[in-house]
Parts: structure tokens; sequence; C-alpha cells
């Protein structure tokens, strides 16, 4: 019973783990991801930092889908800063990911 028990467990683990949990809002879907080098025209508006579970009762989640969560975690909150666009400053670690928030249609407005 008790190996039932830890297998039911390890499925459903493994199940939410595979799961997309965070949704790019309407704004979100209108910020691009770009380098640092496509970015040299744009208004830096300033930083923001995404963060999630990268694990899952000690179990690690898909490295891609992380990162596009962590992506579109960064578009959501550079849209409510007025951005169109975000750049990644750093790695994901420990579940977090820095990233620098632009604006590159009408920079000047």
């Amino acid at each position: 019973m008790k190996q039932s028990l830890k297998l039911s467990f390890l499925l459903v683990t493994v199940m939410v783990a595979s799961c997309a949990w965070v949704k790019l809002t309407p704004e979100g879907e209108k910020v691009r991801v770009l380098s640092m080098s496509e970015v040299e025209s744009c208004k830096k508006l300033g930083k923001t930092t995404s963060s999630l579970k990268d694990k899952i009762a000690g179990v690690s989640r898909n490295k891609e889908k992380v990162e596009k969560e962590m992506q579109a975690l960064a578009r959501n909150s550079a849209a409510e800063m007025g951005g169109d666009t975000v750049v990644p400053v750093s790695e994901v670690q420990d579940g977090r990911q820095t990233f620098e928030v632009y604006k590159c249609v009408d920079p000047q407005k």
C-alpha cells in the first residue's frame, strides 16, 4: 500500500511539474524578449526580477519550461511598467531571473 501511495505521489508531482503555471496577460503578449545588442536605441525603464518554483518536491522542473515561464512573468511585469521589451540580464538561479525593461516603440514618449 505504501509503495502505491509513493508512486501516486510521484505521478502527481510529475504531472504538476509539467503544467504551465504562468500565463501571459493580453498586455504581456505584446512585450518582446530581445538581446542587449537589439535594444541600443531603446529607453531603459528599469529592472524586474521573476521568481517561481524551479523544483517541486525536490524534483527539478524542465529547464526550458522554467525559462519560458520566467520570460512570461517578466513580460507581464514590463507591460505594467509601460515597457514593450525585456532583456534577460542573469541566468535562472534558485528559481529567480532578472530582466531589464525597455521601451523601444516610440521611446521618446
